[in-house]
């Protein structure tokens, strides 16, 4: 249930602090309150365009935290939007401002956290259950086959997610420094095998492009969550549950060397951090 409302949140917010974006600045090209107008939109812009931008040009692999450099305009924007109001000026700016703020926190600290507990079944020194996967050409092979030399393997949540997105052309960009180590890159995703093969041209790599059908793998591993998607992209053929972002490395026998299960979609590992675990083999 609490998945599912996270899912649902995360459209509204995003719409909402779109439609807050654009009237404010109406507001301002009509005259209005720069003060009050001024502070609803310094509220709602910097999340709206963050989105914007990461949908249209997905080269941000990863944020802070608690996105502390937002934090400061729309703080800011709330205070100038309060300031306005308690001078006598019209309240809706404040109003707006506020809603803005709180779904602003409600995304930093609620819905980008999975509150996950690292898995048992991802332990170092041990071997991944023996699932079976589905390359890009609809071929079955097992987990333990795919592991059997060095393996970055990466579950990501679809070609949907921009922070996804990026994290792949990172890699991709560092993917002989990989090779040369002796390693291999599969990146898993349970998203229809139409956006895997599309994916996989966009990058000269090679990258083994696996689909983990009914997200079984990701299931085994313990690291689905249900409705990991916002609500719509279903319309788009992605599956409500996703795997949580994860990356394992395994050596040449197949064993688990390192993990990286984060509890907050927007912090993830670095290449240079694959790299110095492999060279560490």
């Amino acid at each position: 249930m609490l998945n599912r409302l996270k899912a649902a949140y995360v459209s509204v917010y995003l719409t909402v602090i779109a439609i807050i974006m654009i009237y404010s600045a109406g507001k301002l090209i009509d005259g209005e309150s720069m003060i009050g107008w001024g502070g609803a939109l310094l509220t709602s812009a910097p999340m709206a365009l963050l989105f914007t931008f990461m949908l249209i040009r997905p080269i941000i692999a990863r944020t802070s935290e608690n996105l502390t450099e937002i934090h400061v305009p729309t703080a800011l924007g709330t205070l100038f939007a309060a300031g306005d109001a308690l001078s006598g000026n019209d309240a809706l700016p404040l109003i707006l401002a506020l809603i803005s703020y709180a779904g602003f926190l409600l995304y930093v600290f609620w819905y980008s956290r999975y509150g996950r507990e690292e898995s048992q079944a991802i332990t170092v020194g041990k071997p991944l259950p023996d699932v079976m996967l589905q390359d890009a050409d609809g071929q079955e092979i097992s987990l333990q086959t795919l592991t059997s030399q060095p393996t970055v393997l990466l579950f990501f949540r679809g070609n949907w997610c921009p922070l996804c997105m990026a994290q792949i052309k990172e890699i991709a960009a560092q993917y002989r420094e990989i090779e040369a180590l002796g390693a291999q890159v599969v990146l898993v995703s349970p998203q229809p095998q139409g956006h895997t093969r599309s994916l996989a041209k966009k990058f000269d790599v090679n990258f083994r492009f696996m689909t983990d059908s009914g997200n079984k793998v990701a299931d085994a591993l313990g690291i689905v969550s249900d409705f990991g998607i916002p609500t719509g992209f279903e319309a788009l053929g992605y599956d409500t549950e996703a795997p949580m972002p994860t990356v394992i490395i395994t050596n040449a026998e197949g064993q688990v060397v390192w993990a990286d299960q984060t509890d907050n979609y927007r912090v993830r590992p670095e290449p240079a951090t694959f790299i110095g675990v492999l060279q560490a083999l």
